[in-house]
């Protein structure tokens, strides 16, 4: 259950599934990340970048960007996202809150192809906070 996928840039990806105690030759080895989590992290990846680039081209003085995803999945196949929840650290020097919660808004609005494509299945809520650099 392990696969490794070569995306449209030329690069790898190196995906597992769960090891099952029941059917291990239904199981992966716990090698790499799932697939689903992989999307989420992409995810994850997308916004931070719109975010940080938000902010830079309003000449903001932004120093780094992480954002922690928490998410809750369908019971049953097909297993979607129904809930996610972004948590962004953005650290920079004299950072306005304001500024900060409209490019998430943004990124979320209009830019981030990934997040306004799981938000058809997914409840998608953020929160921030700002740290000094």
């Amino acid at each position: 259950m392990g696969f490794i996928a070569e995306t449209g840039t030329g690069h790898v990806l190196v995906m597992d599934g769960a090891p099952d105690a029941a059917k291990p030759e239904n199981g992966g080895q716990n090698l790499a990340p799932r697939p689903m989590e992989t999307v989420l992290a992409g995810t994850g990846g997308c916004t931070a970048y719109d975010v940080v680039l938000i902010l830079k081209r309003g000449r903001h003085d932004v120093r780094g960007c992480s954002v922690k995803l928490t998410s809750e999945r369908a019971p049953a196949d097909p297993k979607v996202f129904t809930k996610i929840h972004m948590h962004f650290t953005v650290t920079g020097r004299d950072l306005p809150a304001a500024a900060v919660e409209r490019a998430i808004a943004m990124s979320h609005e209009k830019y981030c192809s990934a997040t306004i494509m799981l938000g058809k299945t997914a409840e998608i809520t953020t929160s921030f906070e700002l740290l000094a650099a």
